[in-house]
Formats: structure tokens, sequence, C-alpha cells
């Protein structure tokens, strides 16, 4: 990884290029974030730089994260995020801003998905229901056999059933970013990514461009 920044979806909207087409873009607003600690292959064993974003008061973190920003001087910031870079040039203090990524650049965009709770497995698993007449009764939306004879006598593990259904983290490869705003810290990138409105994103250079 070359690079890397701290963003916050804030939703999707849309870009005409100079041929009239229309492009669907998700708007980040990422950065400027502050470098608050650096990591080095001597002292840790790998390069790396853990960034801060987004303001915070004081009396909304902890005792251990406002002793961390004060041992390396910095503003205290509300959101951690270390990013293992090839070549860290950047010191502890320095600034990390959008103008980093260029357009036409293809980066991966990290974030929580939206949660929606206990789900059955048709909305889960994009499960076929069954006919809604001929005596079916209620069980429509049921997740079906289970596939268990007497032999194994069990349900093997990873069968798809109900049960939590989003809120997990996910990494969408390879979008382009179509265009870059560095006066107002705005990354318009090709496409939809994870998370809801105003949700926490990781930009990162594309590992697979």
């Amino acid at each position: 990884m070359k690079k890397g920044i701290i963003g916050k979806k804030l939703g999707m909207t849309q870009i005409f290029d100079e041929k009239g087409n229309v492009i669907p873009v998700t708007v980040i607003e990422a950065g400027p974030c502050v470098v608050a600690q650096k990591k080095t292959v001597e002292n840790d064993g790998y390069n790396a730089l853990q960034l801060g974003f987004e303001e915070v008061k004081e009396k909304h973190i902890t005792k251990a994260e406002k002793g961390h920003f004060a041992a390396a001087g910095v503003p205290m910031k509300k959101h951690l995020k270390e990013f293992r870079l090839d070549d860290c040039s950047a010191n502890v203090g320095d600034l990390v801003t959008v103008d980093t990524f260029a357009a036409g650049e293809k980066v991966d965009v990290t974030g929580l998905t939206k949660g929606r709770g206990f789900t059955g497995a048709v909305k889960r698993w994009n499960h076929h229901t069954l006919c809604s007449t001929h005596g079916v009764g209620p069980i429509h939306r049921e997740v079906g056999s289970m596939g268990a004879n007497s032999t194994p006598s069990r349900v093997y593990k990873n069968k798809k059933m109900a049960g939590q259904y989003g809120n997990e983290q996910v990494t969408i490869l390879n979008l382009a970013v179509v265009k870059i705003d560095a006066e107002k810290n705005l990354i318009a990138v090709k496409g939809a990514i994870p998370g809801a409105k105003n949700g926490i994103v990781f930009i990162r250079d594309s590992v697979k461009a």
C-alpha cells in the first residue's frame, strides 16, 4: 500500500463527463487526517502510519486516548486507523489531505455495511419463497430442508439460515476516482460503497490495479 486516508460517506450523486455520459458517484469527505503515530521496521517490524480523523471533545475520549494524543503532541481525534505503507515519508503531526489521490486512480474503499438486525433466510441469503397457494400453509418464507438425514444427524456448518444480517466490514475493490475537490476535502469515486450516510470509510490505493 502506498497511501491511505480516512473519510466520511456523504451520499451519492451523478457527474457528467466531457462526452455527456452520466457517471454515478459516491461523495466522500476525506481528511484532513493528522499523523498520530509512526511505526518503522526498526522499532515495530513494519512500516505504518496511524491517522486521526474528525475533531472530538475531550470528554468524549478515554484517558488512554488522551495520553496517546498528548504524547504525540497532536490534536484529539475521534477516529484512528493504521495504514501499512511501503514508504512512510510523513512524520507525526503532518497532515494527510485528499490531494494525495488524483482523478483517474483506482482505490479500494472499506466501510461498515448497514445493520439490518435479525432477518430470515429470504432476505439474508436471497432464498426463494414457497408457493402462496396449494396448501403450503404459513411457511412461505421458512428456510426449508436442513439436509440432515440419519447420517450425519446434524446440520452442517455454514448452512445458510436466519441470523444477523449486515453490520460487517466490507471492502469494494478497484473503484475509479472521478473527481477531487481539495478545497472542500471531497473525493468522488465511481459506484457505491458500503455503509450509511455519515459512515466512516477507509480509502487506500487499489491492491489489484
